[in-house]
């Protein structure tokens, strides 16, 4: 690819993953979630292919198994804290701290951290969903071959 393709890929790849990360975030609250926030920044992935070709992002396919398999484990072990009392029970709600703050009164403004364990799940499947079809475009970039047209 031209020199601008790489220049414009090299700017807007963080932008691709904070938004991803901020869609996640905002899960609880916003519609988006863990799968939403996944798949935008896997589409960081797709931007890297297609700028910079498949060799470039051929050593990205182990980081992408592991972050899979992570999501994956974190968000069992998350289900399974809960179940002490019932299934996916939110164990952090109420508890102060980062995660369980008390909803205010009235109308839900938005406040972060009322979600309880909603938002370290929505964190977890995005992780599962990120590394998945990372691995899956590095996959379909390294079985499609390097075509630099």
């Amino acid at each position: 690819m031209s020199v601008v393709v790489k220049t414009i890929a090299r700017i807007l790849l963080p932008v691709i993953l904070v938004f991803g990360g901020y869609v996640i975030l905002h899960g609880h609250l916003t519609p988006g979630g863990g799968f939403q926030g996944g798949a935008v920044a896997a589409s960081a992935v797709a931007l890297l292919l297609v700028a910079f070709g498949a060799s470039s992002v051929k050593k990205l396919k182990t980081p992408f198994s592991i972050l899979e398999d992570l999501g994956g484990v974190a968000f069992v072990l998350l289900g399974f804290l809960g179940i002490g009392t019932t299934f996916f029970f939110n164990l952090l709600a109420g508890s102060g701290g980062l995660f369980g703050a008390a909803a205010p009164i009235g109308p839900n403004p938005g406040v972060l951290n009322t979600g309880g364990t909603v938002p370290l799940m929505n964190w977890a499947v995005g992780f599962k969903v990120l590394g998945g079809l990372g691995a899956v475009m590095v996959l379909f970039g390294l079985f499609g071959g390097d075509d630099d047209r």
